[in-house]
């Protein structure tokens, strides 16, 4: 096989694709529809599964894209119906409409979630800050909405305040 160089190319191919009968006696040159059909069926065979891999991540990312939007239809079909085809009497049932929707979500995602709300500014404590806080301690995350940044800048504006007031007083101080 690696008499000739067109052979030890061919050879090293079929090294390259896992096949080590090159290394054996029998010579490509004599049957050159074989090499050929060889190199031609492992070209066809990895462009027709990279497609096949292409399709079936296209069919995944379809079918999480078609569970979002029925999820959107949902949400909009349920918002129409309880504007416009319930009675005020129906859409003030604490029974049908409760002020807090209890549902399960995963532990990990949702402390991920929080510790990036807070960095970006985003947790506010001003509405229902009881569940908020048991939450955080649920999570064990620790959160002090009153930081050190918040303290400082009061103790600057106190600072500003108080040296302000000394100036003022000063003058009155020397009149007497």
């Amino acid at each position: 096989m690696f008499i000739d160089y067109r052979t030890s190319l061919f050879a090293m191919y079929l090294f390259l694709t896992g096949d080590s009968s090159s290394l054996s006696n029998w010579s490509y040159k004599s049957n050159p529809p074989l090499a050929i059909l060889i190199v031609l069926f492992s070209l066809l065979i990895v462009v027709y599964l990279m497609n096949l891999l292409i399709g079936l991540l296209n069919f995944a990312i379809e079918k999480d894209n078609n569970r979002v939007s029925y999820l959107m239809q949902k949400v909009e079909i349920l918002a129409e119906i309880e504007l416009f085809y319930l009675l005020p009497h129906q859409r003030r049932c604490q029974e049908w409409f409760p002020e807090l929707i209890y549902y399960f979500a995963n532990v990990d995602k949702t402390r991920e979630k929080i510790k990036e709300m807070i960095n970006n500014d985003e947790w506010k404590t001003d509405y229902f800050p009881e569940m908020k806080q048991e939450l955080l301690n649920k999570l064990n995350i620790q959160h002090n909405p009153h930081n050190d940044k918040v303290f400082m800048d009061k103790l600057e504006e106190i600072y500003i305040m108080i040296s302000k007031l000394s100036k003022e007083q000063s003058p009155q101080v020397e009149k007497n």
